[in-house]
């Protein structure tokens, strides 16, 4: 058992973080100091805690009690003065080909890289060899306390050229309905639109048409183009953003998901939107662009592709405004025999969920100045409304729930350990912070080996032990 001391507490959307004493007991949040309780410190004394625990309005009877007084009397008691503990992250739509015998990833590989990197929830998009397109596919599933969702497939096969049936899959579970990575026929999306068989269940469409792309995946910036890299010029996502945010007004019920906006173009055409529909950004376009990549480095090839410095300021100031809503991790596992293809020759993507928290704390959190529970707002709360969810809550008796330490030395190549893919990010920028528990790794594996950290004093001795 661990008592976290004045612990920050991230407990839900739109409230702020406060400081309190949590207790964690084989993965399981046992006990949440209330919020009356707070001292301006956040830390409590023995004496203190127990008198909390014996008044605790969770303690319905005197014997629980006495119980969680016992409990935090033999806890031991970790300071969490610059830990973070808040809900697991929300990841609206990552893919995966193959899930039982795939080389490049599995589902339980992805499962285990997910909880490793702070995922407590994945949306899965329906791309594959077997595309998702029909109930009886729409059957995978992950132990608790680990939760995957299915988008289902807008077209039949993923070929934009009938309707699958919307209603089935939505009735069969699906978080809503999806297209693949260029943007469909309008006439196909307007009719599907019009039938409205998912009700209020998201449609994710791509702003992307790749015959616009000329072959290049790298944005046609100034940096780009001094390098010499095949770019994409920026109209491949506004011209198809125009023909959706039209469907928007033309349909205005239709619940319209934009999927990883990458331009500041883009950006520009949306903040004149009276309404514009949500929008999703890929992880790395927050982290990367054409100027702070070497020219061997991986994450080059993604889609979208990648944008310049002046894209990603633009992103992460629509991300902070709410122009922008979730940030998805948008996993595409590639294996090592593709990955010694050239690299116009190989298929694009980005593995890897274990780098997201550590990266985006830094560029956001540390150099952008950020407040914690914004990083959370676009990484939990946002990504949950983006999927129509309720909004993630810390609560007591759960294992949904991550640590983070923005000091803790982040191992190199973090998920490799876990994840199958080959083509996890490139290591780019600040090597500190990542998790110390969480929940989503069962009993025997919560807490972190080798924390509290050699050489630090977290750990606290109670007075006579």
């Amino acid at each position: 058992m661990i008592l976290l001391r004045g612990v920050n507490l991230l407990e839900a959307a739109g409230q702020p973080p406060r400081r309190a004493d949590v207790l964690i007991q084989e993965g399981v949040l046992a006990w949440i100091s209330p919020r009356s309780t707070d001292l301006q410190s956040g830390l409590f004394n023995a004496a203190e805690s127990t008198e909390l625990a014996a008044s605790a309005p969770r303690a319905e009877t005197s014997g629980a009690a006495e119980a969680l007084a016992d409990a935090l009397e033999t806890a031991e008691w970790v300071d969490g003065a610059d830990l973070w503990l808040g809900p697991p992250l929300v990841d609206p739509h990552s893919s995966l080909e193959d899930p039982l015998l795939g080389r490049a990833e599995t589902l339980e590989s992805l499962a285990a890289a997910a909880a490793a990197g702070g995922y407590g929830t994945v949306a899965l998009l329906p791309w594959g060899p077997d595309w998702r397109d029909r109930p009886e596919r729409l059957a995978l599933g992950w132990p608790e306390p680990l939760e995957l969702l299915l988008w289902g497939s807008f077209s039949q096969g993923g070929d934009d050229l009938e309707l699958a049936r919307h209603g089935d899959q939505i009735a069969a579970g699906a978080v809503g309905l999806a297209c693949g990575d260029q943007l469909p026929p309008v006439a196909l999306l307007e009719r599907g639109l019009r039938l409205a068989e998912m009700e209020s269940h998201p449609v994710l469409l791509p702003p992307r048409d790749g015959s616009l792309g000329q072959q290049g995946f790298v944005r046609e910036r100034v940096e780009a183009l001094q390098a010499g890299w095949p770019v994409d010029p920026a109209a491949s996502e506004i011209l198809p953003l125009e023909l959706i945010l039209g469907l928007s007004e033309l349909l205005p019920a239709a619940p319209l998901r934009l999927m990883n906006i990458s331009t500041q173009e883009a950006l520009q055409r949306l903040a004149r939107q009276s309404t514009p529909p949500p929008a999703s950004v890929h992880w790395w376009h927050l982290v990367a662009d054409s100027s702070r990549l070497d020219p061997a480095d991986r994450g080059w090839r993604t889609v979208p592709s990648l944008g310049g410095p002046q894209d990603r300021q633009a992103l992460i100031t629509a991300l902070a405004d709410g122009l922008i809503q979730a940030v998805a991790v948008h996993h595409q596992a590639l294996d090592a025999e593709e990955q010694l293809l050239p690299l116009d020759q190989r298929r694009p993507g980005l593995a890897g969920h274990g780098r997201v928290l550590p990266l985006l704390w830094q560029a956001l959190v540390v150099e952008a100045g950020w407040r914690v529970e914004q990083l959370w707002q676009t990484l939990c709360w946002g990504p949950a409304a983006f999927l129509g969810l309720d909004p993630p809550t810390l609560q007591p008796l759960s294992r949904r729930w991550i640590l983070f330490d923005p000091e803790a030395p982040t191992p190199t190549g973090a998920g490799r350990g876990v994840s199958l893919a080959a083509n996890l990010p490139a290591e780019i920028g600040s090597c500190r912070g990542g998790l110390v528990g969480s929940g989503l790794r069962g009993p025997a594996g919560w807490w972190a080996p080798g924390f509290p950290r050699p050489g630090t004093d977290r750990t606290a001795r109670r007075p006579g032990r």
